[in-house]
């Protein structure tokens, strides 16, 4: 009997040893995301709406200059998922980001510094705010306050993903608690790849999820 429960018990810790050894390599294969696109994949034709507007002006269009600064900041930082206060500057400055960091350096690339926008908008109109105290190193990467702050400033427009030809590269879509850009590129049905960060384990930064992720509560293009 005694040889038994030793025996049992070698194999109980042996269970718990390599079952620990597993939970530490997951830990350690997750944050893989890949900055690799995906194909365009549509044979229709969808009207590609020009942008006028060059806020920073470098001869690049918003738009474009929005989905530039995107994969500029996706390849230049290749960020894994967590989300990480800065208090010295309130910007990403590691190997971390969270969905908002995508949109604010997109935008950032473009002319449009969020951090100095939100907070302006939120001194002007502190009544549509969720907010106890502002703070200008995380109020524009929460995405509560994103949406309320392109509500006021950018063009609002549909949220109905099967209306592709007004889904263009560069607006900027808001879902329940996430947020990302609409891509250049499409699906076989039309409808744009979503560029976002999501969590640890995203297999790519360009998705097929825009009208899968979840109900679109916001859509919007920074200028026309």
């Amino acid at each position: 009997m005694k040889t038994f429960r030793k025996r049992a018990g070698i194999v109980l810790l042996s269970l718990l040893f390599f079952a620990g050894i597993g939970a530490v390599s997951v830990y350690f294969q997750y944050q893989h995301t890949s900055v690799k696109r995906l194909p365009d994949r549509y044979r229709g034709s969808v009207e590609k709406i020009q942008c006028k507007t060059d806020l920073d002006g470098d001869g690049v269009d918003d738009q474009s200059d929005i989905l530039d600064g995107a994969w500029a900041y996706l390849n230049s930082k290749h960020p894994k998922y967590k989300s990480v206060y800065y208090a010295e500057t309130g910007w990403s400055d590691d190997e971390y980001g969270v969905c908002t960091d995508v949109v604010a350096n997109a935008l950032l690339a473009a002319g449009y510094n969020l951090q100095e926008l939100v907070d302006a908008d939120i001194k002007t109109h502190p009544e549509d705010y969720d907010i106890e105290e502002p703070d200008p190193m995380i109020d524009f990467r929460r995405v509560r306050n994103l949406i309320v702050y392109f509500r006021h400033t950018a063009i609002s427009l549909t949220t109905d993903t099967s209306k592709i030809a007004e889904w263009q590269g560069g607006d900027i879509v808001v879902y329940k608690s996430h947020i990302g850009l609409v891509s250049d590129r499409r699906n076989a049905d039309g409808v744009p790849y979503l560029i976002h960060h999501s969590g640890v384990w995203q297999s790519r930064y360009e998705e097929d999820m825009l009208a899968s992720w979840g109900e679109p509560v916001g859509h919007f293009r920074i200028s026309q």
